[in-house]
């Protein structure tokens, strides 16, 4: 079978690539054409644009990247009509894929999305565009399989978190080597996990790292984002006890004492790594007044979101300040605070559904593809 494939972002291409090499398992006639990155390259050649080309983040950057976010979609539509795919996959990205999906559903084309959009968070109105043009949806959050079908009558599969079987998956890393290379000394390590925007980390990194002579026992490890270049870093490591590590999250999860991370996927992955952490998240005043009016949320950290309750601690706005940071940071170097959060942790990932979200997914489209053909 041919299956077109769309991911975006740098989670994308994780997630893609999982679900690539667990197609082919059902599939061992599987080809493949898709939008990604190196991850899904190294599953199979056939890359059509990388998502570095793809990434336009921001009301204004979005304005003015108009002109090539259009033909961007023009030329998606015609390669896939060249490729003429049994299945087109969607892999969230939902301002790109949501306009291809409605376009292809007009076309013909049998739609899977995998991983929804968080409408469940904003812009609920696009239930009615994912009910017109997606065939198929495979949720990956226990509580969005009721988001769609109690609250919307709109049927989705619940195939479990793909982050489980891409931590379980992982080589771990020798702890040794791993603070050899990188100079690291033998105290334990805080990992600071400030986003991926530089607009986002200069301002989440002036706090967290303003902490850092209070806990001289420790040493905070900045994770760097794969998006960003090592200068860019290179002012914020000049404090004594603070050290860098690039592209290497889940290495430096896997060694971490506790973590203090913007608010994120990196929630969700932290705690998988059963790391206590902090949650944080500031943006501009204007930004945070828009988002208060437009997210109807209790919480802002996907941990919090999928217990339904505050497991961890979200300093947002004007409580993600020094003073409160320190406090905080404290609280989960506690023995008993490690412990609570251990046993909640576990809890978070038995709702998640353990591992095998990308074979669960594989299996459901290739079950309905070969359905299509019979009919």
């Amino acid at each position: 079978m041919k299956y077109y494939i769309i991911a975006g972002e740098a989670s994308g291409d994780l997630h893609g690539a999982n679900l690539m090499k667990a197609l082919q398992k059902q599939d061992v006639n599987a080809q493949f054409r898709f939008w990604g990155g190196d991850l899904m390259e190294a599953v199979s050649p056939k890359l059509v644009k990388h998502y570095r080309d793809l990434a336009f983040m921001g009301f204004l950057e979005v304005v003015m990247n108009l002109r090539t976010i259009t033909k961007n979609l023009s030329f998606c539509k015609t390669d896939i009509e060249r490729y003429n795919p049994d299945a087109l996959i969607f892999i969230d990205y939902p301002g790109f894929n949501l306009r291809i999906a409605k376009w292809a559903k007009q076309k013909g084309y049998k739609t899977h999305y995998y991983i929804s959009p968080q409408i469940w968070a904003w812009k609920e109105n696009r239930i009615h565009a994912i009910k017109r043009d997606v065939d198929k949806m495979y949720v990956i959050l226990p509580f969005e399989k009721a988001f769609y079908e109690d609250k919307h009558q709109y049927p989705v599969e619940f195939v479990g978190h793909p982050l489980i079987d891409a931590i379980a998956d992982r080589h771990q890393v020798s702890e040794y080597e791993f603070r050899a290379k990188r100079g690291l000394s033998d105290k334990p390590i805080i990992a600071l996990l400030p986003g991926s925007r530089k607009q986002e980390i200069r301002k989440m990194l002036a706090v967290m790292l303003s902490i850092v002579k209070d806990f001289e026992d420790y040493q905070f490890v900045i994770a760097g984002a794969p998006s960003q270049d090592y200068e860019f870093y290179r002012g914020f490591i000049k404090k004594e006890n603070v050290s860098f590590v690039n592209n290497k999250t889940y290495d430096l999860l896997s060694l971490a004492t506790a973590a203090l991370v913007t608010s994120g996927t990196a929630t969700l992955e932290t705690a998988l790594f059963k790391v206590p952490e902090v949650v944080c998240y500031k943006g501009s005043w204007m930004s945070y007044q828009i988002a208060k009016r437009v997210i109807n949320l209790k919480y802002i950290s996907l941990v919090n979101l999928i217990m339904d309750k505050p497991v961890v601690t979200e300093l947002i706005q004007g409580d993600f300040n020094s003073k409160r940071l320190k406090k905080e940071l404290q609280d989960i170097l506690r023995p008993e605070k490690r412990e609570t959060l251990f046993m909640e942790y576990f809890q978070l990932e038995k709702k998640l559904g353990g591992k095998g979200a990308s074979e669960n997914t594989a299996k459901l489209i290739y079950q309905e593809v070969k359905k299509d053909k019979v009919q």
